[in-house]
């Protein structure tokens, strides 16, 4: 209780201990992030086997837990002061201790931006049952965001829970109330599921995938309907800005897929923390605000 009193009445100390957190969570994000994809495709695998009457290959089973995380060059097992975000990368000069192989710069990129918005919402919110619920939002949008990236994937043990959460949150209500929450969960996933069924009506194709629905609708469980234009309005800014960024830069086809998860993502941490004053701004702009 000290500590708490502590944490409430020091700012600068909040955010210091939710920095240090959000690096640790950063460095669990990169396990999930990699692991979490290869153990949907274990668990389809075995519910295929399952339906077409034949053995399942024997695998191993594969959690968030274990087995433990190992160099992919030579099997190296990694020592707990092996994995200390950012300060194990740094000691390590970015190589394994075992073979020398380069470890991915990635992974401390993960820790570090998982560790900056972390503190962003511990300075924005202080000491405060949102700043807690924001910070398991950004967590799961951080993960979200880098699977939809590698594997266009937004899986339902991340979505669902975080739709159930924001809707339950606003029985109490941390950001909105229940009727705002209920039917933002509502019209975000019916907005994007009617857009994907006229467009694939009018084009044969399917233009975005079932978890960019549920990523919207748990956005909307979280930050009620009002927000809902905004959250769509930045994405779509976002998604155009980075995609005309990446067919520029990379050189990327422009009919190659873009995952839209991100975007969203993106968009939904913005209209959190800053939605009130954007809307705000824009209505004085047109001069529409009382």
């Amino acid at each position: 209780m000290e500590l708490l009193s502590q944490l409430e009445q020091n700012p600068a100390l909040f955010i210091g201990t939710v920095l240090v957190l959000g690096l640790l969570v950063g460095s669990f994000l990169n396990v999930v992030i990699y692991r979490l994809p290869l153990m949907m495709e274990q668990d389809w695998r075995a519910q295929c086997s399952e339906y077409l009457g034949e053995t399942p290959a024997e695998e191993s089973p594969l959690t968030l837990a274990k087995p433990a995380s190992r160099c992919p060059h030579c099997g190296h097992k990694i020592r707990f002061y092996e994995n200390i975000p950012l300060l194990s990368y740094l000691w390590l000069r970015g190589r394994c201790s075992a073979c020398h192989a380069p470890i991915s710069i990635r992974y401390p990129l993960i820790e570090l931006l998982t560790g900056v918005l972390s503190a962003v919402i511990a300075w924005h919110f202080g000491f405060s049952l949102q700043a807690g619920a924001a910070l398991l939002l950004t967590w799961a949008l951080v993960a979200l965001s880098l699977i939809d990236i590698d594997r266009q994937l937004l899986p339902d043990a991340i979505t669902l829970p975080l739709l159930w959460l924001g809707l339950t949150l606003s029985l109490f209500p941390v950001f909105v109330d229940m009727r705002a929450s209920l039917i933002g969960a509502m019209a975000g996933y019916l907005s994007l599921w009617t857009i994907y069924q006229l467009f694939k009506l009018l084009t044969g194709k399917e233009g975005m995938g079932f978890g960019d629905f549920k990523l919207l609708a748990a956005l909307g469980a979280w930050l009620g309907w009002q927000s809902l234009p905004l959250v769509v309005l930045l994405s779509s800014a976002v998604g155009a800005f980075l995609g005309v960024t990446m067919i520029v830069i990379q050189k990327r086809h422009r009919a190659q897929t873009i995952p839209f998860g991100p975007y969203l993502a993106i968009a939904g941490w913005i209209t959190l923390l800053w939605g009130t004053q954007i809307s705000d701004t824009y209505l004085r702009w047109y001069g529409m605000s009382g």
